[in-house]
């Protein structure tokens, strides 16, 4: 996704949050889902950033099925990321994303 991209799912999506991330959605019309993550400076070091994004891209690579299309997602983790269980962090941010029909 593109700077202006970002800025329109900012602008015009919905905001779920909890103890790890925040995370804006807003419906793309397309048949698949974009995912981008936001991870400031102020939350360490270029080391516990990418910890962060690999966490998160792991993440959504291994629910890729249980999270519904036509999203345009950004998400923004908290600096706690980089240290929590894996298992938990998933589960956490799962509940955030929207979800197939099929899926509980």
């Amino acid at each position: 996704m593109r700077r202006a991209e970002y800025d329109v799912v900012y602008r015009e999506g919905r905001r779920r949050s909890s103890r790890e991330f925040a995370v804006f959605l807003r419906p793309n019309g397309l048949e698949l889902s974009r995912f981008g993550w936001s991870i400031k400076k102020a939350l360490g070091s270029a080391v516990k950033r990418n910890r962060m994004r690999r966490r998160i891209r792991e993440i959504i690579r291994l629910h890729r099925q249980e999270i519904a299309t036509g999203w345009d997602i950004v998400i923004h983790p908290r600096s706690t990321v980089a240290t929590a269980k894996f298992s938990p962090l998933g589960e956490e941010l799962l509940k955030l994303l929207p979800r197939n029909a099929t899926q509980p």
